[in-house]
């Protein structure tokens, strides 16, 4: 007899193509940022581009944010159905600019409106697990996804480093174009007219707002030339985000918890953690597949790996900890933000003096001071925040993330220009200044363990 909890459960003929499409939804937003790494310094070596290398990580984060945002919004307004057909479509022009871009400005566009899409798909994709399944399935198609995401790990690499290696990279999007249409057409069909829905509130127009034009000045400060602007631009860039903390702050339309400034509680803490490690590491992902290759003389394929190394390392040490007990668990969120400056300041100094196997453990090192500490942080961030609340934090933990991820690659990719990579990475320039250009993201990572330790007490 089968239990009705069983994987055989969820894999009858009435659930199956239900789950089908959702493991595709969420392969088509946890393969990209791998997929699109490994293929970048390919590129930019045929449509230049170098000086707005960040953009296309920032673009793709900051529209992920956007559409994250929306998404619970739209499902109500148009229906689960006619909201994820649309979010997909979204996705498939996306990757289509990018297949068709014949210079980098239109790849950044193609890349912004691609996050769209896969922030839409993915929000969306947890709105449908509990429209399309049985609540006693839940933790079944919770820990399938969580797969998916480790599938992307092993094969994203492997999808870019293929099609760079035999020089199409245009390949890559065209083939995820495909899939897009597929996963369309497979929503049309499958999905119920007008299934249940989250219920979802007005869209934080001025916190989203104030965060665009932040993370846009702040990358808009790489390609300005002079000094007193680009410096007044980054500036203006860091007011503008803290201007987003105040007005959510005050707003009773937030896009964050209330406490998400303030580093006197748990909540804004762990918040402040996420954030600063996640934008001190993101420069790995935006600029490391480039100084692999060029550096280091690793094929595209190889360098994916490399990075992967990243998500490999967070991967393994999360279920390494998953055991620990309470009383353990701040000692975790330390260890984790430490292993995190580690991480960073090892990888500084692997990319530009050191050798690709050193490069290799500095990014599993780096990953797994994620996977020590990630969950504990998710649990007292959600933990600390008021009852009414708790649903606005579980979101902030995964926005957070895109959030320093998407200042990050701004930052990052300014700071390279300043450098004198805005034409590309070679090796000259890269043993001369790209310590520096990883390792000047080291104090933000110390920020960041300076908040976990004060969140680690107990």
């Amino acid at each position: 007899m089968t239990s009705p909890n069983s994987w055989r459960a969820l894999l009858n003929a009435e659930l199956a193509p239900r789950f089908a499409l959702l493991c595709l939804g969420i392969w088509l937003n946890a393969a990209d940022t791998l997929v699109t790494v490994t293929i970048m310094p390919s590129v930019a070596r045929e449509i230049g581009g170098y000086q707005y290398f960040g953009w296309s990580v920032a673009a793709f984060l900051l529209g992920s944010i956007l559409a994250g945002a929306c998404a619970g919004k739209l499902s109500i307004r148009f229906g689960l159905r006619n909201a994820t057909a649309l979010a997909g479509v979204f996705y498939v022009l996306g990757c289509a600019m990018g297949a068709l871009a014949p210079e980098f400005l239109t790849f950044v566009a193609g890349r912004l409106v691609q996050g769209l899409g896969a922030g839409a798909i993915v929000s969306l994709c947890y709105v449908a697990i509990t429209a399309l399944f049985p609540e006693r399935l839940w933790p079944r198609v919770y820990g399938a996804v969580a797969g998916v995401w480790g599938a992307a790990t092993l094969l994203g690499p492997l999808c870019g480093g293929l099609f760079a290696q035999a020089g199409f990279w245009r390949g890559a999007f065209w083939l995820f174009v495909v899939q897009g249409v597929i996963f369309v057409g497979a929503v049309l069909v499958m999905v119920p007219a007008a299934p249940r829905a989250l219920e979802g509130g007005r869209i934080p127009r001025r916190q989203l707002a104030l965060l665009t034009v932040g993370v846009s000045l702040i990358a808009a400060a790489g390609v300005i030339g002079g000094q007193l602007v680009p410096a007044l631009c980054a500036a203006l860039g860091v007011v503008a985000m803290a201007a987003m903390l105040l007005v959510n702050g005050r707003s009773d339309n937030r896009l964050l918890p209330k406490a998400a400034g303030d580093l006197t509680t748990a909540t804004g803490l762990g918040l402040l953690v996420i954030f600063a490690c996640e934008a001190a590491a993101i420069g790995f992902t935006v600029y490391g597949p480039a100084f692999i290759q060029a550096l280091h003389g690793a094929s595209p394929l190889l360098s994916g790996y490399v990075i992967g190394g990243v998500a490999a390392g967070w991967t393994a040490c999360s279920f390494a900890v998953a055991g620990l007990g309470p009383g353990r668990e701040g000692l975790a969120i330390r260890l984790g933000a430490a292993v995190i400056v580690v991480g960073v300041a090892w990888g500084a100094f692997e990319m530009a003096h050191g050798s690709l196997v050193g490069v290799a453990l500095s990014m599993i090192t780096l990953g797994a001071g994620f996977g020590i500490c990630w969950a504990f942080l998710a649990k007292r961030v959600i933990g600390a925040a008021p009852t009414d609340e708790q649903a606005l934090a579980s979101a902030a933990v995964p926005t957070t993330q895109l959030i320093g991820g998407a200042a990050g690659s701004a930052a990052a990719g300014a700071l390279a220009n300043l450098l004198g990579f805005a034409h590309g990475v070679d090796a000259t320039v890269g043993h001369a200044h790209g310590f520096w250009l990883f390792a000047a993201f080291t104090p933000l990572a110390l920020a960041g363990l300076a908040a976990a330790w004060r969140l680690g007490r107990d």
